[in-house]
């Protein structure tokens, strides 16, 4: 029997005083986070939720994320983190999808209008019976026509909760990936396995209670990178969240400078972000004099960053990789081992890693390419109510990714293209199929490719190839700007370039790799 919101609770008996969360001028302690979820969990169990039930949950990287997930799990529910760019439409095909029966959903800005978007996604899913709102001020009104407002519903609420008992192997969080089929699917995710993940980010890093860290968070929590290998595993030891809602790279040295932070976990593009925010105003000497490791995924590092990072602050980046289906991680640069530049790593501990072709067969061999297969601890229980696509992806407990690689005659592996023609942008996996088969509903259009091409900060930008239909006159403009409104920020196309005809195969097929 285990519970994932024992990493929570077992700080908060031993270090209660101790700052959890830092925001802004708000500082939390171990004891006040844990009391908050205990509040949230409690306005769950009167509200009927209970073991095995979904919550969603969308949220920037502000205290609330940690306090209702916490909580959430203390029900015995399951965690459904949302990306906080989704709109409306997308909204409802996540709560529907994962047969919620409760939602938790931050207000927004002005800029996005999140609470909006989450009522218009809550009406579209009938199974969904709760809507609670978290104003941007706790004072203030409900920005919607209808959901409980948050602090009114859980102010009354006692401050101590007995977790519910969960197994291991019950889910904890369903994590959504965008597939080649163009519709998201929840990856299921053990207490168990992110559990493993978390006390093996403590191995990989030397990372010790005896000597709490103190996290920079600028990687969005409800993806699978900031989730486990900051909040959980900073949870797990004690140690302090400083949250960033927003990655801005002034800002986020000043934070570094002023909180002492001592572990930096980031994207390519966030590096490329610091190194050029670097001003003789900041103190290079004491952000370097606290920064003990500084970590890295998503996508492959430049050596030029990986050497100008070393020289300016004094740490070598790790570089690694996973999905969400895999907890995430699942390969990493080890500090007992030189790191190669350009290199995934090698397989963590628990972990195993093998090349294979299309029929499973072992690919053998230094360097030659083959697809990633994992097998370990880390691997999801399987895709929520998709056992078709789930067999699809695994088999004898393997997992494959779906990314092309190589192995060196050390064991280390190199990223050398990623199959299913997937997109990275700013660290935000986006696939083309899904892209495509939105613009493919405006009427003016009637065949769209779209592909990645090379970005100088977002490692890739969305290029959308467009035949329109006969007689239509809508510009690229138009389209660029419908689209926006149809898709999260990082999915939507900013270049579209149309066509009278797409390079095709005999059968039918498009030729991307043309088009690029």
């Amino acid at each position: 029997m285990f519970n994932l919101a024992v990493l929570l609770e077992d700080s908060a008996r031993k270090v209660p005083e101790r700052d959890a969360v830092v925001f802004g001028d708000t500082r939390l302690s171990y004891a006040k986070v844990d009391a908050m979820a205990n509040q949230v969990a409690h306005l769950l169990v009167e509200r009927g939720i209970g073991p095995g039930d979904k919550v969603a949950l969308s949220c920037p990287n502000l205290p609330y994320f940690p306090v209702i997930y916490y909580g959430i799990l203390k029900a015995g529910a399951v965690v459904v983190p949302l990306n906080v760019l989704l709109k409306g439409r997308e909204v409802g095909y996540h709560l529907g999808d994962c047969d919620a029966k409760a939602y938790f959903c931050f207000e927004g800005t002005a800029e996005l209008a999140m609470a909006e978007a989450g009522l218009a996604g809550f009406n579209d899913a009938d199974a969904c019976e709760h809507f609670f709102v978290i104003p941007a001020d706790p004072a203030g009104p409900v920005p919607v026509e209808a959901g409980d407002h948050f602090f009114a519903a859980t102010k009354d609420q006692p401050g101590t909760f007995e977790t519910v008992v969960t197994e291991a192997t019950d889910t904890a969080v369903i994590l959504y990936t965008s597939g080649t089929t163009g519709q998201p699917k929840g990856a299921e995710l053990s207490h168990a396995n992110i559990a493993f993940n978390v006390t093996t980010c403590h191995r990989i890093w030397e990372l010790s209670p005896s000597q709490p860290d103190v996290h920079l968070v600028t990687l969005p929590l409800f993806h699978s990178f900031g989730q486990t290998v900051q909040m959980n595993a900073g949870f797990g030891l004690g140690s302090t969240l400083v949250l960033m809602a927003r990655f801005d790279p002034a800002q986020a040295l000043a934070l570094m400078d002023k909180e002492e932070v001592t572990f930096f976990a980031g994207v390519p593009t966030m590096y490329w972000g610091l190194l050029g925010a670097l001003t003789d105003d900041v103190d290079v000497q004491k952000i370097a004099g606290n920064l003990r490791r500084a970590v890295a995924g998503g996508a492959s590092l430049p050596v030029e960053i990986i050497t100008e990072v070393k020289e300016r602050f004094g740490v070598q980046i790790l570089e690694g990789y996973g999905l969400s289906e895999t907890s995430p991680v699942a390969t990493f640069s080890h500090l007992d081992r030189e790191p190669k530049a350009g290199s995934i790593g090698t397989p963590i501990w628990g972990v195993e890693v093998k090349l294979i072709d299309e029929d499973w067969k072992t690919v053998g061999g230094a360097d030659e390419v083959g697809e990633i297969a994992i097998r370990g601890h880390n691997i999801m229980k399987g895709y929520y109510e998709r056992p078709d696509e789930t067999d699809e992806v695994m088999k004898d407990g393997w997992f494959r990714s779906g990314d092309l690689a190589r192995r060196d005659e050390d064991g280390y592996y190199y990223i050398v293209d990623r199959a299913k023609d997937m997109i990275i942008r700013g660290g935000f996996n986006v696939y083309p199929r899904e892209v495509e088969e939105v613009l493919l509903t405006h009427e003016d259009v009637s065949l769209v490719a779209v592909v990645g091409v090379p970005h100088e900060s977002h490692g890739e930008e969305i290029k959308a190839y467009v035949i329109r239909n006969e007689g239509a006159s809508v510009t690229e403009d138009e389209l660029v700007a419908w689209s926006k409104d149809q898709l999260a920020s990082y999915k939507y196309p900013r270049v579209v370039e149309f066509r009278d005809e797409l390079p095709m195969t005999a059968t039918g097929k498009i030729l991307k790799r043309e088009l690029t």
